[in-house]
């Protein structure tokens, strides 16, 4: 049975966010992705798992080799997230400043 993942759970590790930045820019097999990091290649399959199941990327057989692809489309409902509190900050953080810009 598959686990589905939370974006937010997969981008949170710096390691699996440098997987995804190096597979954004071009498609990579496993043991080109893993020779990347100074970590087991169990460790690495672990992290190709978890980005995975949260569809960050996605997995093909080419020959014997397993390509990873990147599937950016699921870091829109992120940025989607994000973006309602970066506006609600934002217009909190103008509130104070032009309280503090009236105050002298």
């Amino acid at each position: 049975m598959e686990t589905r993942r939370d974006v937010f759970q997969a981008i949170a590790d710096p390691t699996r966010r440098a997987i995804i930045q190096m597979i954004a820019k071009e498609p990579l097999n496993l043991k080109s992705v893993a020779g990347h990091f100074p970590v087991s290649r169990p460790a690495i399959s672990k992290h190709i798992r978890i980005l995975t199941e949260c569809g960050l990327i996605t997995i093909h057989k080419q020959g014997r080799d397993h390509y990873c692809n990147a599937n950016l489309s699921s870091l829109r409902e992120a940025s989607e997230w994000i973006n309602q509190y970066r506006k609600f900050w934002n217009d909190k953080l103008d509130a104070l400043e032009n309280l503090l810009n009236n105050d002298h």
